[in-house]
């Protein structure tokens, strides 16, 4: 892959004004590129396999596929899918799509050739870009789907009908000024979630709902140009495109690209390059943990980790933060909510088994089943209002209507705010189990199981019961060499649990199921 070396112009562009948001100091998404830019233009944007890939560097590529796509025909609001692994390639073709108008339609690679094709579908996407990877999963869409008229390949391919990423680096200009867009109107990305009632829903982020959400985290999370954050959280998801794509490229900070998460190579990326920033979701710090037993490590670089996308069990925070010496702040968010709504301070007040304080300018409140809020302590679901807020699901108008009251957005968490605003969640109201029409929330008996030495996870799912309507249903996995009987997991949950909490199943795994962003797949579980 070679890019340019061709010089842009950057005579015109003022000094960051850091007391300005972000979204009134940029238009669109696409000129994110510029905050690193103003900065240094030399300075690296992205590291990957090995290479320095500067600010200005990703300006070009993402310039010259701006110009391919705008001579391809794609227009404003167009939709273009984007199928590609973490990397220098993703950045680019992201920006640049937005660059011209266009909707980043996030594919998940990790899904079925099926669910991929429902996602083009139900998207409208007319162009698609994609890592050479893929093409074999790809391959009935590229080579018969007519409604995706234009094809992009980040490698090769052996369909003559696809346009190559070193084709358009020798051909396409290296200036493109982006298209103006209606911040608070356009979209700038649609991002579909995992589907578990059903056909995925795709959710409709504007210009302004990401540049609000990546200005909150900003103003609340301590980071700057001099950080290196590793970027392992796949970039198609709302967490790794904020969190580890968007918010270092605002700040001028440096991102590792890492395409697969192993936690060996892991390590070892932490020590080669410095990095002092990890976001990560739970099973990645379990992960850590282990390997760190076979493998020379140097976690000295760390500043802080974040953890999201799932409940982080404490038992995992205090052996990962005596073993490292670095602390883990929780933070959490819909993919709704672009996705970041709240995280611990990071060097303040940090409440382990709290995902933390609402971001400026983003509020939260706890309600019951009316809308109405509840006391301090009391459980009820998770609603947030703010900028950062989805303009809706595409295609699903009951659907919108039916996840908001009001102005409010219905998160689907059950949880609770305690006397000094940090929220905690209980359990997905999805995942409630009702036993004897009495509630039972999984992650409750999962921080009991959790507490045990011998265990390393834990995941409580409803199984249907003719007697009680459901039961709660337990899998483990243990700590290598470890053995415990199910009369063990009996007696540790007599001591901690109401009658009607305990188990009524229990099983012993090798490992549990992961979704694509390493949370715990409990629907698999409860099909098992």
């Amino acid at each position: 892959m070679i890019i340019l070396p061709c010089l842009l112009d950057y005579d015109n562009i003022l000094v960051m004004e850091t007391g300005i948001p972000l979204y009134e100091r940029i238009n669109s998404v696409g000129e994110i590129l510029q905050q690193g830019i103003r900065i240094q233009k030399e300075k690296i944007a992205v590291i990957f396999d090995g290479t320095n890939y500067s600010y200005h560097q990703i300006e070009i590529l993402s310039n010259q596929i701006a110009n391919f796509l705008v001579n391809a025909g794609v227009k404003k609001q167009d939709r273009i899918a984007l199928c590609c692994i973490n990397s220098p390639f993703f950045v680019a073709s992201y920006i640049g799509i937005l660059k011209t108008g266009a909707t980043v339609v996030a594919i998940n690679y990790l899904q079925s050739p099926e669910e991929i094709k429902f996602v083009l579908a139900d998207s409208g996407a007319k162009g698609l870009i994609y890592s050479d990877i893929f093409e074999e999963i790809l391959k009935p869409i590229i080579t018969s789907d007519e409604s995706i008229k234009i094809k992009l390949v980040i490698g090769k391919s052996t369909n003559i009908n696809v346009h190559s990423l070193a084709e358009i680096t020798s051909k396409m200009s290296v200036v493109f000024e982006p298209i103006k867009i209606d911040q608070k109107q356009d979209l700038a990305a649609i991002l579909y979630t995992s589907g578990t009632t059903g056909k995925p829903k795709g959710v409709m982020l504007t210009h302004r709902n990401l540049l609000f959400d990546v200005d909150a985290i900003i103003k609340f999370v301590p980071v700057s140009d001099n950080d290196t954050f590793i970027s392992v959280l796949p970039m198609f998801h709302a967490f790794g495109a904020t969190a580890c794509m968007l918010t270092p490229l605002a700040i001028g900070a440096s991102l590792v690209a890492v395409p697969k998460f192993n936690p060996e190579q892991i390590i070892n990326i932490i020590k080669e390059t410095k990095a002092t920033v990890f976001l990560g979701v739970p099973s990645m710090y379990v992960l850590l943990i282990r390997a760190s037993e076979k493998i020379n490590w140097d976690f000295s670089s760390l500043r802080f980790c974040i953890s999201g996308g799932a409940a982080l069990p404490i038992k995992v925070l205090e052996e990962f933060e005596k073993k490292f010496n670095v602390r883990i702040y929780e933070g959490d968010g819909p993919t709704e909510c672009s996705p970041v709504t709240s995280v611990n301070p990071v060097g303040g007040k940090r409440k382990p088994g709290s995902i933390g304080l609402p971001l400026p300018g983003i509020e939260m409140k706890i309600v019951n089943e009316e809308g109405i809020q509840l006391k301090h302590g009391e459980i009820g679901e998770i609603v947030v209002r703010g900028e950062n807020v989805m303009k809706g699901y595409l295609n699903q108008p009951e659907e919108t209507r039916a996840s908001f009251f009001q102005d409010w957005f219905r998160t689907g968490d059950l949880g609770y705010q305690d006397e000094e605003g940090y929220f905690y969640i209980v359990d997905r109201k999805k995942d409630l189990i009702i036993v004897n029409g009495l509630n039972v929330y999984p992650k409750m008996i999962e921080d009991v199981l959790m507490k045990h030495p011998a265990i390393e996870e834990a995941a409580v799912v409803r199984h249907p019961h003719h007697l009680h309507g459901e039961i709660p249903r337990a899998f483990i996995v243990l700590k290598q060499g470890q053995k415990l009987t199910k009369q063990d997991i009996l007696k540790i949950c007599r001591k901690h649990l109401a009658r009607y909490e305990i188990p009524k199943i229990i099983e012993f795994v090798e490992e549990l199921p992961k979704t694509s962003t390493g949370k715990i797949d409990k629907n698999l579980l409860m099909r098992m």
